[in-house]
This record gives structure tokens, sequence and C-alpha cells, in this order.
């Protein structure tokens, strides 16, 4: 989700370091001394606008989360949504390619993945580039703890399936496979992301929780 560059995005980033993480790579191996409390690390990957992670940290307040998205344009407005809200202690900001995610995240640092409608990339020359194709599968592996999940929620059916495969191929359990979120019995809890409060009605949502099986003495 990229938004038309804003001059000033970095300057405001470096102005909130309460929430806004601008070393990460410091703090590699000891993210847990940012939150002060030993408590389960979850992160989205690509988190857009922040609604959604925004809302799972007032929801849980005993789980650390930590935003990742790429672009300072888009970040800066997940900071604006954040600083309207009461102080949340347990959430921080990452303007990170996920391409350096291993720079920063040590191994078995992180409890939980989410990668929430993801850019589907649907060119077949692009499949590399598709956030669960197997070189990012290896980097989400290396950081997760040993039960650490990814949950992936798309409304693009043929990046569901090429996911799927994916995960599948890579020795990966699935937990859970919802194919119409909106319309299924058991995912009240749901929180919606800014896109999929947009989009939803245009088709279904789907929806999977995936282990890697290596940690299941498989």
């Amino acid at each position: 989700m990229r938004l038309r560059n804003n001059p000033n995005a970095k300057q405001m980033l470096e102005q909130h370091p309460t929430y806004v993480i601008l070393e990460p790579h410091f703090y590699k191996n000891r993210f847990a001394t940012l939150f002060n409390n030993d408590n389960p690390i979850h992160i989205e990957i690509g988190m857009g606008k922040g609604d959604f992670i925004i809302n799972m940290a007032k929801q849980n307040p005993t789980i650390n989360y930590i935003g990742i998205e790429k672009y300072d344009s888009v970040l800066v407005v997940a900071l604006s949504k954040l600083l309207e809200q009461e102080h949340i202690s347990n959430l921080k900001l990452i303007c990170l390619d996920i391409a350096y995610v291993m720079e920063v995240f040590a191994e078995n640092e992180i409890d939980q993945l989410y990668l929430n409608f993801s850019d589907p990339w649907p060119k077949k020359r692009h499949a590399k580039r598709r956030l669960t194709h197997e070189k990012y599968l290896s980097m989400y592996q290396e950081i997760l703890s040993e039960n650490g999940k990814i949950i992936f929620k798309t409304d693009h059916r043929s990046l569901f399936e090429f996911s799927l495969i994916s995960m599948n191929q890579y020795n990966m359990s699935f937990l859970d496979i919802c194919l119409d979120l909106h319309h299924s019995d058991g995912y009240e809890d749901n929180i919606e992301t800014e896109y999929e409060k947009k989009f939803s009605k245009n088709g279904p949502i789907y929806r999977l929780e995936a282990q890697f099986i290596k940690w299941k003495g498989c």
C-alpha cells in the first residue's frame, strides 16, 4: 500500500521515538528490552495504515506488537492514528523492507507473524516477490519461535492458492484454513484491516494459520 510521497514523513517518524524504532537492527535479540517485559512478540509485515495492529495491541495488552511497513509515507499514516489513541505501551513501528528482516530479528525471537492482504504480484514472472514465496518462508522460519505461527489473510484467490501450495511444499502444517472468513462461524474475534473493511463486500476473504512442521518433531 503506497501513498503519495510525503516529504515530511521521515521527520515526523523521527519525532516520535516512543513508538517508532529508528535503528531496529540495534535491538536484534533484545526487542523485549523495548517493552520492558518478556511477553510474546507478534509482528505484522506490511501493516499499511495500521488499523489491524493498533486494535490488536489494544485488545491484547499482554502481547507485544511490532508493525513493519516498507514505505515511510504509509507508516506515518499509521503513526498519526496511533497518536490519536491513549498511550499504547505494547506497540512499536518499524520502517523496513522485509528483505532485511533477518538483520533485525534474531532466531526464535518472534512468536507470531501476520501477513494481511499482501501485494498479490499476479504475473507469473513476479512470483518470487510474493510474501509467501519460499524465499520469504525461509526468513520467517528463522525468526519464528518453536511454536510460532503465520496467520495470512487475502481477498486474492490466486495468491491464496499459491500460498497453500508454497507452504505445503515448504513442509508446513496448516492449523486452520478458511475460505470465507466473514461468513464462517468461529471467527467473531477477527480484527479487520482498512483494506478488508473496504473490499470484503466484493468477495470472500481467505485466511489460514500455518506452522513449520520441523518443530513438531517430524
